[in-house]
């Protein structure tokens, strides 16, 4: 299939994120289903993101994918788990947005 480099980045970021969701479910591996889901989606998210370096600085695309994996986690984690970030983790996590954005705008990094 051929999508943009940042579609197979999104679908890769996607995938993490629900393998790494559905990890505590797993309960150390002991429950069948959720176990499944981590490692499919980890599969998922490795083979989006090695189609992703074809066409996208490693540097980039893991700074992207880290941050993105980090707040769509942290929202995750709010959502299902009540776990309430406080003001030291807010602010971590702005830094990483900030770091992948400065990242994304003014790198000069290419692929080769």
């Amino acid at each position: 299939m051929r999508l943009p480099g940042f579609a197979w980045l999104a679908i890769a970021i996607v995938a993490e994120v629900v393998a790494t969701s559905a990890l505590r479910a797993a309960d150390g591996f002991t429950r069948v289903w959720p176990s499944l889901i981590v490692v499919v989606g980890y599969a998922i998210a490795f083979y989006c993101l090695s189609i992703t370096l074809r066409t996208m600085p490693v540097g980039i695309i893991y700074a992207v994918w880290s941050g993105a994996g980090i707040l769509l986690i942290t929202l995750v984690a709010m959502l299902l788990y009540r776990q309430m970030p406080d003001v030291p983790a807010m602010i971590g996590l702005s830094l990483i947005v900030a770091g992948v954005v400065v990242l994304n705008l003014f790198s000069k990094m290419q692929a080769h």
